[in-house]
């Protein structure tokens, strides 16, 4: 079997996105930095993660110990809060 048992009230993969990138998970509560690390190979002490909700032009900022509900449809973004090269 390629995914955990969730029981009888298992639902099916979420889709969701990080800076427009589209991945699909059984894990619907993940850590934040669990996130950036498994799906934007990205390294969280020089990373955020956060959440673009809708028409809102702020976007809600994660700890990387928070826990993240993924939700159908759901679009995250990258926020470098580390040291880096100026594009």
């Amino acid at each position: 079997m390629t995914s955990q048992d969730h029981g009888e009230h298992s639902q099916p993969p979420v889709k969701f996105t990080i800076d427009g990138e589209q991945f699909q998970t059984d894990d619907r509560s993940q850590p934040a930095a669990t996130l950036l690390t498994a799906y934007a190979h990205l390294d969280p002490a020089n990373y955020d993660l956060a959440e673009l909700h809708g028409g809102s032009t702020e976007p809600k900022v994660f700890a990387d110990d928070d826990t993240v509900h993924i939700h159908p449809g759901a679009r995250y973004v990258s926020l470098r809060t580390g040291p880096g090269p100026v594009e």
